[in-house]
């Protein structure tokens, strides 16, 4: 097994692909452990987050004496500061560094994010274009988080339909 340019071929998400049998079974293999370890990261990462809003909502009801009010304002903090963090801003920063339009980036925002990905906009590939260097690691923990947040907004969701 040879790690060569034949064995991925770069142009964007589901572009990045093995093109040799042995690439493809070892994906497979990868695949078969990454997908459960990744989803238990997430899951980890949204009970932290969770954590915080329940810790700030606690000292809210300490400090003024709210019941249900501190819970629901944590909430709609948490919620309100995820939509600008994960979706709202970031289509910003995209229309910078990208040159796309502010819609084209938020569609970007929630595809990546909601992990559809279906790779008609990437970041970072346009040859026209230089990225600095922090450019990329943002990105990899902008989506990290940004899917950990949403996948809470989901589970609330769901317990509210519940």
């Amino acid at each position: 097994f040879r790690f060569n340019a034949s064995f991925l071929p770069c142009l964007g998400y589901g572009n990045l692909s093995p093109s040799t049998a042995v690439g493809r079974i070892f994906c497979i293999v990868f695949a078969l452990f990454g997908i459960p370890l990744n989803l238990v990261l997430l899951n980890e990462i949204g009970h932290l987050m969770l954590l915080g809003v329940q810790h700030c909502a606690r000292r809210l009801e300490e400090v003024f004496h709210w019941q249900h009010k501190a819970s629901f304002l944590m909430k709609t903090c948490a919620l309100v500061t995820g939509l600008l963090l994960f979706l709202l801003l970031p289509p910003l920063l995209f229309s910078d560094k990208e040159g796309w339009s502010y819609e084209e980036g938020f569609y970007y925002s929630f595809i990546t994010l909601s992990t559809i990905g279906f790779g008609d906009y990437v970041i970072g590939m346009n040859p026209d274009r230089t990225y600095p260097s922090w450019y990329k690691n943002v990105i990899s923990l902008w989506i990290l988080f940004g899917m950990a947040w949403l996948a809470l907004v989901i589970k609330f969701c769901i317990n509210i339909l519940e």
